[in-house]
């Protein structure tokens, strides 16, 4: 007789139901997994007799065959260890429960306890979307799996609970709440109150904001770029339920995702260490996982020293800034991962970091400025929409007991700039400015006869490139979108232009 249940496999973010089949017949005692199985899962044989062992249950000295369908899409993980399990009972006799409506998903010890898995919330959606009516996870989990409405998710601390649930009418096994009214930690957020001066450099934060474009800082140590970057979060719109489930699937996917925090409510940030391969900045491996930059979906990507990256690394970013997904090929799969996000770079200006310091004395020599700058490939300097010069702070500044400008003053300021974005592309796929595609760019972008004349006198002086071109006219859209202006003006070109003017001073002609 060959009994089944309902489980489900990962494959990229995505999920895909998985049954379970079992075979009990007579013959040599053998425990044979087909169906695909890696080496973690082909081990599911020994947590699982194991398991039964331990907790009184009787392992079948039969040959046992356990078939998991589809066949031809490999499986991974110790997730199968729970729908194993309750198959061998069912094929045994030792569980006769209809669990024709429910699915099982979890890694066993020994001892028969469960374990956290990742990626529930993904096969939490697609059980719901599958009809499943019940869903059985750890209890680690259950929080997680709550998140998704429609669906009963009851998380289970080993199998005796479990087995206990559907043989005693009595026993209640509570149905997972998802802990929605969590205060959020704000208070832990950096806030630009904090930063002293760089009044200039603030201002092209807010503009980054307000569009999501990507932005450059360049300044010797010490100046605040990585304060400055770091503080980006605390003013960027809020998330959308939607985004937050796009960022959670992926983050729960990783295996990253905080026990405490079920869903992901605050814009993540990033910040990998320079020494990372081109694989852990795109994501890859054996069986592809999601990289930094698919960690920093919706959120912020900060890359601190930028020249200190490896070449490879660099250039691994040009395509997913400009599509927002990366494709990643392995001769076993192909998987997509979304990777929408803000770029945020610092970087000194020569090696020793003070070139053009007001009081410091610069010990690079010309080439070895040259060599460092050039570290970063035109290419890669293209798709900063913004580069701003963040000088030493003035003491003046630093001493000074005036207040500065929360974050939540200008969060308000860039929520009113995005609502205009959001009406204007709201029967579109584009979210903010930055993403505005070829087809809609003179659409939306429409700009005063001076401030085309001024546009093309900076293309010509400057030497810029097409994408320059286009990143100009974005941020200069940005920017009237604070001003509450519809139409581009000059004032607003002649700011756009000043957040690349660096191309020249630094980079030259290169």
């Amino acid at each position: 007789m060959v009994v089944k249940c309902n489980s489900f496999g990962l494959y990229g973010i995505d999920s895909y139901p998985v049954e379970v089949e079992a075979s009990v017949s007579m013959g040599m005692p053998a425990f044979d997994i087909v169906g695909l199985p890696d080496a973690s899962v082909k081990e599911s044989r020994d947590r699982v007799r194991s398991a039964m062992k331990n907790n009184g249950f009787n392992f079948p000295a039969s040959r046992i065959t356990i078939n998991l369908a589809p066949a031809d899409i490999r499986k991974e993980g110790p997730i199968y260890d729970l729908p194993i399990l309750i198959a061998v009972l069912k094929a045994t006799g030792q569980l006769n429960a209809d669990v024709s409506d429910c699915a099982f998903i979890g890694e066993l010890s020994l001892a028969g306890e469960l374990r956290a898995v990742n990626g529930i919330l993904p096969m939490t959606i697609k059980a719901r979307e599958t009809g499943i009516k019940r869903l059985f996870v750890p209890y680690d989990n259950g929080k997680e799996g709550a998140v998704v409405e429609g669906i009963e998710v009851y998380p289970v601390k080993d199998i005796f609970q479990l087995v206990r649930y559907f043989v005693d009418s009595d026993f209640n096994l509570p149905v997972a709440v998802a802990d929605k009214n969590k205060p959020e930690e704000n208070s832990a957020m950096p806030d630009f109150s904090q930063v002293r001066g760089q009044y200039e450099a603030k201002r092209a934060m807010e503009i980054a904001a307000a569009g999501s474009h990507n932005v450059l800082l360049i300044g010797p140590p010490g100046s605040g770029k990585s304060m400055l970057a770091k503080r980006m979060p605390s003013i960027l719109p809020d998330m959308t339920f939607q985004e937050q489930i796009e960022t959670t699937k992926i983050h729960s996917i990783a295996g990253v995702l905080p026990k405490d925090s079920p869903l992901i409510s605050k814009r993540p940030f990033r910040s990998p260490h320079h020494n990372i391969s081109a694989v852990g900045m795109t994501g890859g491996g054996s069986f592809p996982k999601p990289g930094e930059i698919s960690l920093a979906h919706n959120g912020v990507l900060f890359l601190d020293e930028l020249p200190e990256f490896t070449r490879n690394t660099m250039e691994a970013l040009r395509q997913p800034i400009e599509d927002g997904v990366v494709t990643i090929s392995r001769v076993k799969s192909t998987l997509r991962y979304p990777c929408s996000f803000m770029l945020i770079a610092a970087m000194n200006p020569c090696p020793c970091g003070f070139y053009n310091h007001p009081t410091r004395k610069c010990t690079c020599s010309p080439s070895m400025i040259s060599k460092y700058l050039n570290r970063v490939s035109g290419p890669i300097l293209d798709r900063f929409d913004i580069h701003i010069e963040v000088p030493p702070v003035e003491y003046e500044d630093l001493s000074s007991a005036e207040p500065e400008e929360s974050s939540a003053q200008i969060k308000k300021r860039v929520d009113k700039a995005r609502e205009i974005q959001r009406l204007r592309f709201r029967d579109t796929d584009i979210t903010c400015n930055a993403r505005i595609d070829s087809s809609m760019f003179h659409k939306v972008c429409e700009i005063s006869d001076d401030a085309n004349k001024l546009l093309k006198k900076a293309f010509e002086n400057m030497g810029l490139s097409a994408r320059a071109y286009d990143r100009i006219l974005k941020v200069a859209r940005t920017i009237a979108d604070l001003d509450g202006s519809t139409l581009i003006k000059a004032d607003h070109v002649a700011e756009a232009v000043q957040y690349r003017s660096l191309d020249r001073k630094y980079w030259g002609s290169t």
